[in-house]
């Protein structure tokens, strides 16, 4: 029962879960993780993005999985106690709230990761078929061309059109579609430099 002892009206209630999906979704482990580790600031090292990808750049492979795996468990958690406590409609909000808290956290003055890893365990959570098709997008994407980018958005762009043909929830359909152009959005330095042809490859130095 949405609210339980608490007294709360249902309304209430969901924007709470919105609210705490977004507090959730804003943690930043990456900055966390490499601060704890002795790696200082991550915002000041390469790009100065949050994610896992610049993590990575501090040389150590163990810190960005972690970052990776914390970044997508706030998506899962945000869904699936959302859709525990409320339905399935709530849950793709709240998974959209997580997004954005990672990509905007109140924290770190609105300033922070591109989504990706914290939007595929969102749409893994809502759909597990949809996360299959985010990973072998993917990975074909990155195993053809090389660009991390460009396979994270052919993923992104691949769920989208997914999830109107695999579901049947309207409202999870708009909050996926919201979530890609939130992540195409994020991408928009990497976007020009694909264009200019000038994107780092996977495994250049």
């Amino acid at each position: 029962d949405l609210g339980g002892d608490m007294n709360l009206t249902p309304s209430f209630s969901i924007i709470i879960l919105i609210m705490i999906a977004y507090g959730i979704g804003s943690i930043p482990f990456g900055l966390i993780v490499t601060k704890l580790s002795g790696f200082g600031d991550i915002r000041n090292i390469g790009s100065g993005n949050i994610g896992a990808t610049n993590v990575l750049r501090t040389g150590s492979h163990r810190l960005a999985i972690l970052t990776l795996i914390l970044d997508a468990g706030k998506g899962a958690v945000a869904v699936y106690v959302a859709n525990y406590f409320a339905d399935i409609h709530i849950a793709a909000i709240a998974g959209l709230s997580a997004v954005i808290g990672h990509c905007f956290p109140v924290w770190l003055r609105f300033k922070g990761g591109k989504g990706v890893a914290t939007s595929l365990a969102v749409f893994t959570a809502l759909d597990i078929r949809l996360g299959g098709v985010f990973a072998i997008v993917w990975l074909v994407t990155a195993l053809l061309l090389r660009y991390s980018s460009l396979a994270a958005l052919s993923a992104v762009l691949a769920v989208t059109v997914g999830g109107f043909v695999l579901l049947d929830d309207i409202t999870s359909q708009i909050c996926i579609l919201l979530l890609s152009g939130l992540v195409w959005t994020r991408h928009h330095s990497n976007i020009g430099r694909l264009i200019a042809g000038s994107e780092t490859k996977i495994g250049a130095k």
